[in-house]
């Protein structure tokens, strides 16, 4: 690319500027953050006033559309969006740039409402992903007299096939995390199925037979409501647990204390000892928080519930620049080895995709007869 002045002696400058808009796309893994963060890099970019992405649906307008340079409160007053008119509707049908001096001299200009920014110079250029449009990225007003030029059309269009594989990136990882979600409540309904329905066809058939019982051996009938009872304890506990494990996670307080509020209620509903000690300063971003916690609940289910546990502990720090977070147990442990047993009903494919789905590493070391400790590390 050359520049303005005749040569290339800032393509260097240009091309880095290009890579950090880019790395600060693909570093985010929500949508909405994805666009708002293509958004702002492109005003940054092309030093624009005023920067937008609108995503199209199906009915010829905008299923979303993220805006730069406009406050909320200017927002709202402008009111709603073009349909089927304006310059922005215009580009909903093409899949080409355009690069205007003036938008107010041109034919699809209808005006705009009292509380709308003016624009003069406009620059407008489709996400495309193969033939699909993703967004159009539309920029306004640039800083520098002179409005945009063809370089700031080509370097916009480099920027925008960048921002088109950070969209589907994203749109992919949300989608894998819907099917994560469909995946954990089949467990639980199986969990439902296999400890409490069971506990209860148990429990059914032994008071039917103290009904039986309950004239001609006295003795023996009051042995089969014991049971009842202990039978209905039981499955009491294994429906709480299995509710427990549905409850989503409350994250507002941080990983910290929800852990703590997590391990201290597992400690009041198991006989195993069930500890955890937590450096405070570890914080993480939002989703790999969520993340963090996912892995722990079920490191510590399969300890409780599977491994016969009689000490459980969540352990987190720091370590070498990184978030280091362990569910230690003294139970049966297993054998690594065994895909069906470790993958299958252990659930320990979705912990390492979990994991993964935030760039960390999860290693589980686990013996027979010597334990389990599941570790997760995350970069900070």
């Amino acid at each position: 690319m050359v520049t303005e002045d005749g040569g290339g002696g800032d393509q260097g400058a240009t091309l880095h500027a290009v890579s950090s808009a880019v790395l600060a796309v693909t570093r985010h893994l929500s949508v909405h953050e994805v666009l708002q963060v293509i958004v702002r890099a492109a005003a940054q970019l092309l030093d624009a006033k005023y920067a937008a992405l609108g995503v199209p649906d199906d009915e010829g307008s905008f299923a979303e559309f993220v805006v730069e340079g406009v406050s909320e409160e200017e927002w709202e007053r402008i009111g709603p969006l073009p349909r089927q008119h304006g310059m922005l509707a215009a580009m909903l049908h093409g899949d080409t740039p355009k690069r205007l001096a003036d938008i107010r001299k041109e034919p699809e200009f209808e005006g705009w409402p009292v509380a709308h920014p003016v624009l003069k110079d406009f620059l407008g250029v489709p996400i495309l992903d193969g033939e699909d449009v993703l967004g159009i990225v539309f920029l306004a007003n640039r800083r520098r007299p002179g409005g945009f030029t063809e370089d700031d059309e080509e370097l916009l269009t480099l920027f925008a096939a960048h921002a088109a594989i950070a969209i589907a990136n994203a749109r992919l990882h949300e989608h894998n995390r819907e099917l994560t979600v469909v995946a954990e409540r089949n467990r639980m309904a199986r969990e439902l199925h296999d400890a409490v329905a069971q506990k209860l066809f148990s429990l059914r058939l032994t008071a039917r037979t103290a009904s039986a019982l309950a004239e001609r051996d006295p003795a023996r009938t009051v042995r089969e409501l014991e049971q009842v009872e202990r039978l209905a304890a039981e499955a009491l506990n294994e429906l709480r647990a299995v509710i427990f494990e549905l409850r989503p996670a409350d994250l507002a307080d941080g990983l910290v204390s929800s852990l703590r509020k997590h391990v201290e209620v597992l400690d009041r509903a198991h006989e195993a000892e069930v500890r955890i000690a937590a450096d405070e300063a570890v914080v993480l971003p939002e989703e790999h928080e969520a993340v963090a916690y996912r892995i722990t609940q079920e490191a510590l289910y399969n300890a409780l519930r599977h491994a016969g546990a009689r000490t459980v502990e969540v352990r987190l720090g720091t370590e070498d620049g990184r978030a280091v977070l362990e569910v230690a147990d003294d139970g049966s442990g297993f054998d690594t080895s065994d895909t069906a047993e470790s993958q299958g009903g252990l659930g320990l494919a979705s912990m390492r995709d979990r994991a993964t789905s935030i760039g960390g590493d999860l290693t589980i070391d686990a013996t027979p007869a010597n334990g389990t400790t599941v570790r997760l590390e995350v970069p900070l």
